[in-house]
């Protein structure tokens, strides 16, 4: 049997738990997913609007 990788939600959140998740899927600390978010709203502006399309679109965590 074979587990599918999928992006959700982090139960251990700060927030809406976008960046937990995303640190989960990709097996890093989630202190550095939301440094280079913070950065990306910083800089950029864009990751504040990526974060609410996650927030909205990503499925709980189990």
């Amino acid at each position: 049997m074979t587990t599918e990788k999928r992006l959700t939600k982090s139960t251990h959140k700060i927030l809406f738990g976008v960046c937990g998740g995303v640190a989960e899927y990709f097996g890093i600390d989630p202190t550095l997913v939301r440094a280079a978010w913070a950065l990306l709203v910083l800089l950029a502006g864009t990751g504040l609007l990526l974060y609410i399309v996650l927030a909205i679109v990503m499925p709980k965590g189990e």
